[in-house]
């Protein structure tokens, strides 16, 4: 299930005037026949066969200059708190949801606990934040196999399928996956999503053992793990920020 496009690609950056806005592009040429827009959390990227000219590039922004505008604001307006800057006490974090504030001591052994408020880090090495954040990575992904194995056996059993092998996922563009031989892949910052919507990615990649495409009897298989789907699957926009943390 995809969040957020791919990066990484080379290319030019140019800026254009659209509705009265100065808005910064990428221009990436390709061996594509056509003209194709892009908006993520990167910005606005431009894909063009090499023959199409500066001008008419631009004249097809301008056709779509409101969307352009529109769509940008709207990823702008992403939950980019989500990702982390400093990792030391007092520095927020995410988990299940929740705004937690980091509370780093050293220790003898490492260890993490979650209370109300706080993401307590215990540390040999700490207050070093290379050390902290390896040690709550490694944490997170614990977390999201202990927290979302239970949900995709009991959302395989309910369709009457045996327990699916689930694996983590370090994918940049992509909540989780599922493939032919019924592997299904899960992004590790899964714990850090509303119990809610982590239980949806799972779902949603469940019903790809029965149905591997986005079809209508898909959907309608995701509906039935999921009564009321829908809120969810728009609601996890919001939190596409994750995935290239």
């Amino acid at each position: 299930m995809k969040g957020r496009l791919g990066s990484g690609e080379s290319g030019t950056m140019r800026r254009i005037a659209l509705s009265g806005h100065v808005v910064d592009y990428r221009l990436v040429r390709t061996r594509r026949r056509t003209i194709g827009i892009e908006i993520d959390l990167d910005g606005l990227t431009v894909r063009s066969p090499r023959w199409v000219t500066i001008a008419e590039i631009e004249g097809a922004l301008r056709e779509r200059d409101r969307w352009v505008v529109r769509t940008l604001e709207a990823w702008r307006g992403r939950r980019r708190d989500l990702l982390p800057r400093e990792w030391r006490t007092g520095a927020p974090i995410h988990y299940q949801g929740r705004e937690l504030a980091l509370a780093v001591f050293p220790s003898r052994r490492p260890l993490i606990r979650v209370d109300l408020f706080d993401l307590a880090v215990l540390h040999p090495d700490a207050p070093d934040e290379t050390h902290v954040a390896a040690a709550v990575s490694h944490w997170l992904r614990e977390e999201a196999l202990r927290l979302c194995v239970p949900s995709a056996v009991s959302f395989a059993c309910a369709l009457g399928l045996p327990p699916p092998p689930v694996r983590l996922s370090t994918a940049r563009t992509e909540w989780g996956s599922c493939n032919h031989r019924g592997e299904i892949r899960l992004h590790w910052r899964l714990a850090q999503l509303p119990p809610d919507l982590a239980s949806y990615v799972v779902a949603h990649e469940v019903a790809h053992l029965v149905e591997l495409n986005h079809s209508p009897r898909f959907w309608a298989v995701v509906e039935r793990l999921l009564p009321g789907h829908a809120a969810q699957r728009r609601a996890l926009d919001d939190w596409t920020a994750l995935l290239a943390a």
